[in-house]
């Protein structure tokens, strides 16, 4: 073993993996391996990071999308829209968008749509759900104004 995978290894050994932020003995938050991640000491995560996280988060998100019968009926830009509001809302409070869901599932892109806007969730992320609905209403990428 070489002494960079040894170096990892100490780190490793001595910091401990934890999966969900926590604070430190210091109280400061941390993730992972002893990663700082709070603000007030300029701990946090590079642009690079972060794409990386989301891509796996993404792929975790689109097979989760795929279970739903209405999945290989979709076209491209409709499939996004499932997987944006999988990711933002999270499959629990995404399954209680019935009526969108029933919808979807007979094509009926319109009511869907409607149903999107008709919904907390529209209060809560405003233009985000007025984009998407156009983009379900429509099956086109339409672009973030």
């Amino acid at each position: 073993m070489d002494s960079a995978q040894q170096l990892i290894n100490l780190i490793k050994q001595h910091e401990g993996f934890v999966e969900h932020a926590y604070k430190d003995s210091e109280g400061y938050l941390t993730i992972g391996y002893g990663r700082l991640i709070d603000e007030r000491l300029g701990g946090g995560i590079s642009a690079q990071e972060a794409e990386f996280l989301l891509m796996n988060d993404l792929d975790q998100v689109i097979e989760t999308a795929k279970k739903y019968t209405f999945w290989p009926n979709l076209n491209e830009p409709r499939k996004a829209v499932i997987v944006s509001m999988l990711f933002n809302l999270g499959q629990p409070r995404f399954d209680k968008f019935r009526k969108t869901k029933d919808a979807i599932h007979a094509e009926d892109y319109d009511t869907a749509a409607s149903e999107m806007l008709d919904s907390m969730w529209r209060k809560q992320v405003g233009h985000r759900a007025v984009h998407l609905a156009e983009m379900m209403r429509t099956g086109e990428w339409n672009d973030v104004s």
